[in-house]
């Protein structure tokens, strides 16, 4: 990994402790990032035990042949934490995982450098794609979106208020001339934008919307909850570290409703607890990042980690 654009895991100890309950088992690190998750996962691990990490990020491929290239109990696949299901099955150990782990959202590296095109601090390309050879560019969406699919995705994925009025703007730029820059989006974004507020960069909320929408993180995230829940065996551990409350949103909801288990019984029929259908238990309350983690890596301070393990 370059020097350059280093990356803190968050959560480290937290999660890893909550996830890791049998040394001999098989687990998934669906987020590689830098891999310091899965770093702490196998000092935790037997001679017998195993790890399977997901990314889509090439240079997060790269790193991790390079930083486990002799680790025999390792493995990596480079794609979406959407495909678990298909990367468990592939191995034939479907229903058999003791644990996932997925960290979300965007990895400092890929913020810091502009060359990415996540980044309104700095200039570059206008990219935005975890995996830069799947789908389309944010520059490349932007020469066909309409004002109402620009507005939907600033407030549904961004939670702008202001988004509208940042649409027009962005299609009355791009008429002008194509937006290919981050820089150029951010100022566009930042001039339409009529409450600044204190201590946020403009482009803030609008940056994370079309992030959100280019890579279909919400989307993603929904369905790997789902292949998780049938992967992992009775007594596996479901470990997810969100960064903003769209994220936060969709696993509290998910391990509620399985929590709870079937709320919809027929008016009028007696039913006992174990006829509920509940699938996971909730091992923790949120958990937050300390103040010193926060005072150590300001990114940490939106983290939120829940948990559950498997009843059946």
């Amino acid at each position: 990994m370059s020097a350059e654009f280093q990356h803190i895991t968050v959560l480290l100890n937290e999660a890893v402790d909550t996830l890791v309950g049998d040394g001999d088992g098989f687990y998934i690190d669906g987020t590689f990032g830098r891999g310091g998750h899965s770093a702490l996962v196998l000092e935790q691990l037997t001679p017998q035990g195993r790890l399977l990490a997901i990314d889509k990020d090439p240079e997060a491929i790269a790193c991790a042949e390079q930083r486990f290239a002799t680790e025999p109990r390792f493995d990596i696949e480079r794609g979406s934490f959407a495909q678990l299901q298909e990367f468990v099955e592939a191995r034939g150990l479907s229903g058999q995982l003791d644990g996932v782990l997925l960290d979300l959202g965007v990895s400092s590296p890929q913020l810091d450098d502009p060359s990415r095109g996540f980044s309104f601090m700095a200039d570059g390309p206008l990219d935005m794609r975890m995996n830069p050879d799947v789908g389309e560019s944010a520059a490349e969406w932007l020469t066909h979106a309409t004002e109402a699919e620009i507005a939907d995705v600033l407030y549904t994925y961004g939670e702008e208020r202001h988004g509208r009025r940042m649409a027009r703007a962005i299609l009355a730029a791009q008429a002008e001339e194509p937006i290919t820059t981050t820089g150029r989006l951010a100022k566009i974004i930042a001039e339409a934008n009529p409450s600044w507020e204190k201590g946020k960069n403009p482009a803030t909320r609008a940056f994370q919307g079309i992030r959100i929408f280019i890579n279909r993180e919400l989307e993603d995230l929904e369905s790997c909850l789902e292949q998780a829940l049938e992967m992992l065996k009775v007594g596996g551990r479901l470990v997810v570290i969100s960064f903003h409350s769209l994220e936060d949103r969709i696993v509290k909801r998910f391990i509620r409703h399985h929590v709870k288990g079937d709320e919809h019984l027929p008016p009028g029929i007696p039913f006992t607890d174990d006829m509920l259908n509940k699938r996971l238990k909730a091992v923790t309350k949120a958990v937050k990042a300390s103040r010193k983690e926060v005072d150590d890596n300001p990114r940490s301070r939106s983290a939120v980690m829940r948990a559950a393990v498997k009843l059946k």
